[in-house]
C-alpha cells in the first residue's frame, strides 16, 4: 500500500548495537498491518561509534522512506553490566535522534510492557512474542524473520498501536466530558 493508503505508520525499533531490529506497521480502520521488517546487522563492524552512526543512518533512511507519524522503541532493560547497558543506550539514542530529526514522535516501552501487551505475559520468550505477534498480524512462515530482533521490533509498534487504542487519561478522567464535569472552573464559557 502506498503511504496516502494508511491512516498511520509506526516504526518500530529493538536497539542493539550488535544488531538493531525494525519494523514498520501500517494501521488502517485501527486495523494493524506489516508493512516491512527486518535487522541490522552490525557486528562486522570494529567501531563502536561507526556502529552508532550506521544505525543513526539506517532509523533516518527508513523514516525517509516510509515517513512513519510515531516511533515505538524498546527502552534499555537494567542488567548487570554497566557496559554493556551504556551501549545500548547509546544504540537507543541515536535511533531516538534519528527520529527527533524527521520531527516523529517517541514512545518508549520497557521489555515487559511490550511482552505483556503482545502475549499477556511480561516475561514471556523472544519466541513466544515472535509467535503471537505472527498470528495477530497473520504473518506467513516465510514473512517470519531469522533474527528475533526484528519481530521485537513489530512487537513494540504493535505494543504502540494497542497503547494509543486506549482511552486517554487526565487526572483520572477518560473523556472530555468526564474532565469538564470535574472541572467547571477551568473550562472557558463562549
Amino acid at each position: 500500500m502506498a503511504r496516502e493508503q494508511w491512516d498511520k505508520i509506526i516504526i518500530g525499533i529493538d536497539p542493539g548495537t550488535n544488531v538493531m531490529g525494525y519494523a514498520l506497521l501500517g494501521i488502517r480502520q485501527k486495523k494493524p498491518s506489516l508493512i516491512v521488517m527486518g535487522v541490522l546487522k552490525l557486528s562486522r563492524l570494529d567501531d563502536h561509534y561507526m556502529r552508532l552512526r550506521r544505525i543513526y543512518d539506517r532509523v533516518e533512511a527508513l523514516i525517509a522512506e516510509y515517513l512513519p507519524d510515531e516511533m515505538a522503541i524498546e527502552a534499555p532493560f537494567f542488567g548487570k553490566n554497566v557496559q554493556s547497558m551504556l551501549k545500548l543506550g547509546r544504540a537507543q539514542g541515536v535511533a531516538m535522534a534519528a527520529a527527533l530529526g524527521r520531527q516523529v514522535p517517541i514512545a518508549e516501552y520497557e521489555p515487559r510492557k511490550i511482552k505483556l501487551a503482545i502475549t499477556g505475559n511480561g516475561g514471556a520468550s523472544k519466541e513466544q512474542v515472535a509467535a503471537m505477534v505472527q498470528r495477530e498480524l497473520r504473518l506467513t512462515p516465510e514473512q517470519m524473520p531469522d533474527l528475533l530482533d526484528a519481530t521485537d521490533a513489530l512487537a513494540a509498534a504493535l505494543c504502540h498501536h494497542y497503547e494509543s487504542l486506549k482511552p486517554v487519561k487526565s487526572n483520572g478522567h477518560t473523556s472530555w466530558a468526564a474532565f469538564i464535569a470535574h472541572n467547571p472552573d477551568r473550562v472557558k464559557k463562549p
